[in-house]
């Protein structure tokens, strides 16, 4: 029996892989989330399924209902939000799941940043302006900050930044990166992105400790840099009728397929 942990996405119902969905549909358990998870996400489990909100749950307590529900011979489904890649708290469990020999499985979800962005209808990568995203956040009472990871560090690349859960930080977050990017920067946060609620703020590193409503103290994306203004940027050579175009085969099936990536 296996602890499928499956990336649950932004927020959206309808914005889980086909993969997750399935795997929620055939586990009889199922540990989720629950003030991040929508409540939607669970009409995917079958009828009869064991559902646990781990919000109330210590890291003890969560791992010894999987392996209850293991030891039963039953599959799980673990929800997490967004994408389970970056700050999921899965790799404890994992580690901990893996010491009691219990199977695991991981299923990625839609990132927060990515459903931000399109609800933004913005690239974050444009030519000549960003062509890196930097994923990362302040510090917090969960987690501290590596040494070096810092957002004036960050900043100095000039890079699209994606600053998670430090919307209760705004002070820092403008003392650090206004001396790279300037107090005109566009910034957006993005609150709920792509729940029914979702809102979104267009301002700069100037404004945005004002623009920013009381309400939004959780559950907000904050995206600073130059490519969020959408504009100023060169077109890519991607589609250029004199690009050489001998590592873009015209098919997925070609055996050089492999070797394209983005805009190579």
């Amino acid at each position: 029996m296996t602890v499928h942990f499956i990336g649950a996405g932004p927020g959206a119902a309808d914005l889980i892989t086909l993969r997750g969905r399935d795997l929620i549909a055939r586990c009889p358990v199922c540990l989720y989330a629950g003030s991040l998870v929508p409540d939607e996400i669970l009409s995917h489990c079958p009828e009869g399924a064991e559902i646990i909100n781990t919000a109330p749950m210590d890291l003890d307590a969560i791992v010894a209902a999987c392996k209850s529900a293991t030891d039963a011979g039953k599959d799980v489904a673990r929800l997490h939000s967004g994408d389970l890649s970056v700050w999921s708290a899965m790799g404890e469990q994992l580690r901990r799941l893996k010491a009691e020999g219990i199977p695991v499985s991981v299923t990625p979800g839609v990132p927060s940043f990515a459903a931000a962005a399109a609800a933004l209808g913005t690239e974050l990568t444009l030519p000549g302006l960003a062509q890196s995203v930097v994923l990362t956040r302040t510090p917090g009472r969960a987690s501290t900050m590596p040494e070096g990871e810092t957002l004036t560090n960050f900043a100095a690349t000039g890079a699209t930044l994606a600053i998670h859960l430090s919307i209760g930080n705004l002070d820092s977050v403008v003392t650090e990166l206004t001396p790279h990017y300037g107090a005109d920067c566009p910034v957006a946060v993005v609150y709920r992105a792509s729940w029914p609620d979702q809102e979104i703020i267009r301002t700069s590193l100037a404004a945005m400790k004002a623009d920013v409503p009381e309400h939004v103290t959780r559950t907000a994306l904050i995206l600073v840099g130059p490519a969020l203004a959408g504009e100023g940027f060169e077109e890519s050579c991607l589609y250029a009728t004199d690009y050489d175009r001998r590592y873009r085969p015209q098919t997925a099936d070609s055996p050089w397929s492999s070797w394209s990536h983005g805009d190579d």
